[in-house]
C-alpha cells in the first residue's frame, strides 16, 4: 500500500510537470508568433504516462470494490430483513388515543396552561 501511495505521488508530479511544460510552452509559441495547433508529443507521453500510473494507484489503494448488482447482496437477506426499516417506526401519532391504557395530557402538564405541541388536540379526543 505504501508503494502505491509513493507512485501515486510520483504521477502527481508528473502530472503537475507536464501542465508547467504545456503552460510554457504555450507562452513560447506565442511570444514566437508560431501558430502551431499540437502539442509537442513528449508533452503529451508525459500526460498519459502520469494519468496510467495515477489510474493504476488509486485502483490499488481503493481496495475491493463491491458488486453493483443489488441482487448479489440481497440474495443472503431474507424477505423480513429487506423490508425492515427501523427509522420509519412511529411511537407518536393519533392511533395512541384508541388505547384503552392513553390518558390524555393535561393543559398544566406543559407548565404553559396548554399541551405539548406533538399531542393529541382536545378536539380529536371525544
Amino acid at each position: 500500500m505504501a508503494f502505491f501511495k509513493a507512485v501515486l505521488f510520483m504521477s502527481l508530479g508528473v502530472l503537475f510537470h507536464a501542465a508547467y511544460s504545456v503552460a510554457e510552452w504555450r507562452y513560447y509559441s506565442r511570444k514566437t508568433d508560431q501558430d502551431t495547433e499540437s502539442i509537442p508529443w513528449d508533452i503529451i507521453i508525459q500526460t498519459l504516462a502520469g494519468f496510467l500510473l495515477a489510474m493504476i494507484a488509486v485502483l490499488n489503494i481503493a481496495g475491493e470494490f463491491k458488486e453493483i448488482r443489488a441482487t448479489v447482496e440481497l440474495s443472503q437477506k431474507s424477505w423480513e430483513d429487506v423490508r425492515n426499516r427501523p427509522s420509519f417506526y412511529l411511537f407518536n401519532h393519533r392511533a395512541m388515543a384508541l388505547s384503552p391504557d392513553y390518558v390524555p395530557p393535561s393543559p398544566s402538564a406543559s407548565g404553559m396552561g396548554r399541551s405539548h405541541l406533538t399531542k393529541i388536540p382536545d378536539k380529536y379526543l371525544s
